[in-house]
């Protein structure tokens, strides 16, 4: 079915290609980036309690033709699963969470549905992306409702420095095209970033098991546009005033319907944006002020054969006043958000508003060896219950190069407007008002190793989550479905980090070790591995950045009954660049070169053995 010789000559010649290259210059050394996710004030890396990690540009790039959820699945403690090919639902597990579980920030904007409870993932390319932050833990202190998981903030692309411009050109497997462009640089205080892309691709059948209701052997492409523009101005170095904005417009074609109705044309049509004004002051010299408003948007229409079969749009209003004030001893962080999420959809719910207003508090410290954070928070949901949650962490410096910590925490997520109101249909389901909150609580420790050109840590997590919702069939047998708070979960596990240099050589690699266990049923939960991990090396001399990875997962369950065993998988993927001039480079990735055929979901196909290649100008 697929061209298992090409793409496997290819990955011969990519890696007897890394010997010969002649030795270039050492490879940039393990560094600390600053990090605002983990508290909310600009803090450097290896001063966090918290298990942080940052995928930068150049990781972004190497990723080619990877989706924003493949390449988060390939960091540590994520796993991820996609409903099919591009354009597909495609579900993130923080440490074995639900996918509905976490928070996902676009330059600090929720841009999810209300209806799902989900982030649309599959409209986030990865071409607007500068870097991303991941913080790992229960995180509701901090950002409020979904953070049980975690939280994941995605930064797109700044402007700074002399005007420049940017572009990509690439094709690939599946008739896959994309192109890139943009403009970015400053000038006496103002700032400026914009960037388009376009993606299409032919795809492949999404359902490709002749024994799914929904078998349809077609191909089930997907075509995308992006922009984002991004301005700023500094009045000096105390004011500041931001502008984002970030859209993304996308159709996919998808598998559904039931036997003869199978074979009708499924298209989605989902428009994701997320639009913000930003003021930065300080005020006094302790004081720093940052005020943020903004709106999210989910925008999506069903169709079957060209007509509108059903649509829920999404907006989300928000504003965010965080203050950063310096004390005596440490930091603190002292701040109020609302949260207002609507809904315009094509049945009739009885409530179509929610609003969430909060107030949190924090506090950070260092005193020699010792590190300190503190955060409480408070949110007032409508038509439910105020929720409190709270997380305490400690750290201490052994040695320059040995640390730990420990810390625990509660979370909590909202149910979702679909499972709170979704209206009475005969032989679906209808929602539930009476529904609560699920929570959590969760403790973990942690030891991490830093040397000048070397990292590794390894982290043990304990997460026991109460009152998960699930939509159980009410009455048995009725095909009619009704949400209830019926299950717990426990979820324990170890995550295995290390990353070195060794000259011009890059060694990197997580491991994961977890139970996701329903403690209701007994039973593993769907679509989690107990076992999965990433190694990878990569080489940087003189012209030349090439390098290959190996991404294992063990088996999985694709139903909460644990009756659909899906095996597990091992990928090889490659990728390589050369820099014809300082500014133009060649690339080139390869996926699954061996041509693994493995499913995330019973039934839905996988990308078989798949190659993107391309030219991409980026002044340097």
């Amino acid at each position: 079915m697929y061209p298992r010789r090409a793409f496997t000559t290819v990955s011969i010649a990519l890696l007897s290609a890394i010997p010969a290259i002649a030795t270039g210059q050492d490879a940039s050394q393990v560094s600390d980036p600053i990090v605002v996710t983990a508290t909310r004030i600009p803090t450097r890396e290896n001063e966090l309690i918290s298990d942080v990690s940052v995928i930068r540009r150049e990781e972004i790039e190497q990723a080619a033709q990877s989706t924003l959820a493949e390449l988060l699945g390939r960091q540590p403690g994520i796993s991820f699963s996609s409903d099919g090919g591009p354009g597909s639902t495609q579900s993130l597990f923080i440490r074995g969470t639900n996918s509905d579980q976490a928070v996902i920030l676009v330059d600090g904007i929720r841009l999810n549905s209300a209806t799902l409870g989900t982030t649309s993932l599959s409209r986030i390319p990865l071409s607007q992306i500068d870097h991303i932050e991941i913080l790992r833990g229960p995180a509701s202190s901090l950002y409020g409702a979904d953070a049980i998981g975690g939280v994941i903030q995605i930064f797109t692309r700044q402007g700074g420095g002399p005007a420049q411009f940017n572009g990509e050109l690439a094709y690939g497997t599946y008739d896959t095209t994309r192109a890139v462009a943009g403009v970015s640089g400053s000038h006496e205080g103002f700032r400026y970033s914009f960037q388009y892309a376009q993606d299409r691709t032919d795809g492949f059948s999404n359902v490709h098991d002749s024994r799914s209701f929904a078998y349809n052997k077609d191909l089930d492409g997907f075509k995308n546009e992006s922009y984002t523009a991004n301005l700023g101005y500094s009045f000096n170095a105390d004011h500041e005033i931001g502008i984002n904005a970030f859209a993304s417009d996308g159709t996919n074609r998808y598998d559904g319907g039931f036997g003869a109705s199978a074979a009708k044309d499924y298209k989605n049509k989902l428009n994701v944006s997320g639009t913000s004004i930003t003021l930065r002051d300080r005020f006094l010299p302790a004081w720093q002020s940052t005020l943020r408003i903004g709106q999210g948007v989910d925008d999506a229409e069903y169709l079957t054969d060209g007509v509108t079969a059903s649509s829920a749009r999404t907006e989300s209003n928000q504003f965010q006043w965080m203050n950063d004030i310096t004390l005596p001893l440490g930091k603190l962080l002292a701040g109020i958000e609302q949260l207002t999420q609507k809904v315009d959809a094509s049945q009739t719910y009885t409530t179509t508003k929610r609003t969430i207003n909060s107030a949190l508090l924090g506090w950070t410290a260092s005193v020699g060896a010792n590190r300190w954070q503190m955060n409480v928070r408070r949110d007032d949901i409508s038509n439910a219950d105020a929720k409190n949650t709270g997380t305490l962490a400690y750290g201490y410096q052994f040695t320059d190069t040995l640390r730990a910590s420990a810390s625990a925490g509660t979370a909590y997520k909202a149910p979702s407007i679909n499972a709170l109101y979704f209206p009475y249909t005969p032989f679906v389901g209808q929602g539930n008002p009476n529904l609560k909150p699920e929570t959590a609580k969760s403790a973990e420790i942690a030891m991490h190793w830093e040397t000048a050109s070397q990292k590794a840590s390894a982290t043990y997590y304990d997460n026991r989550i109460k009152d998960l919702i699930q939509w159980t069939e009410t009455p048995v047998g009725s095909y009619f479905y009704v949400p209830h708070n019926v299950s717990e979960a426990r979820i324990n596990g170890v995550t295995l980090v290390y990353a070195g240099y060794f000259g011009a050589w890059k060694l990197h690699g997580s491991a994961d070790f977890l139970n996701p266990k329903d403690e209701s049923t007994g039973n593993q939960l769907a679509r989690r591995a107990k076992q999965f991990g990433t190694v990878g090396l990569d080489y940087s001399g003189g012209h030349w950045n090439v390098g290959g990875e190996i991404v294992a997962t063990g088996q999985r369950y694709s139903d909460a009954e644990n009756t659909q065993r899906l095996g597990g998988y091992t990928l090889f993927n490659l990728f390589g660049a050369y820099r014809l001039d300082k500014d133009f480079s060649l690339f080139i990735r390869a996926n699954n070169v061996f041509d693994k055929y493995y499913e995330q979901v019973q039934y839905y196909q996988t990308p078989g053995a798949n190659v993107l290649a391309g030219i991409r100008y980026q002044p340097r």
